[in-house]
């Protein structure tokens, strides 16, 4: 029962974060402020901007893929390697003074429930 509810809430996070990293495409400054670290448009930026739109897509792609092959135990693990990604995000929004609710409210939620998928996917 836990495998089934973590491969459901790994599902929305991989859905989640491929709509994320769509976003840094089709409205990357918007994006950006959603992020917490707002940048204004200037030459160059959007490529910079791509480069996250890209990450994201990428990351829950590799999960739709695991959640595909049922492996409960290697979604687990991308969970927890992958959980870098929201607490770097957290670090870097909370340097360059970006608010916190966003630092710790999205990437650092996103974060927690990674963990605790991971825990529910490892636990039988």
């Amino acid at each position: 029962m836990t495998a089934t509810i973590g491969f459901v809430l790994a599902g929305i996070i991989a859905a989640g974060i491929v709509i994320i990293g769509a976003r840094f495409f089709y409205s990357p400054y918007a994006a950006a402020s959603g992020y917490g670290v707002s940048v204004m448009p200037r030459p160059g930026w959007d490529a910079y901007l791509s480069v996250k739109g890209v990450r994201d897509i990428v990351s829950g792609i590799i999960a739709l893929i695991l959640i595909a092959n049922k492996s409960a135990s290697l979604l687990a693990w991308f969970m927890l390697a992958a959980m870098i990604i929201p607490i770097t995000d957290m670090a870097i929004v909370l340097r360059h003074r970006g608010p916190r609710a966003i630092a710790y409210g999205v990437h650092g939620t996103t974060a927690l429930l990674m963990l605790v998928d991971s825990m529910l996917l490892l636990v039988p």
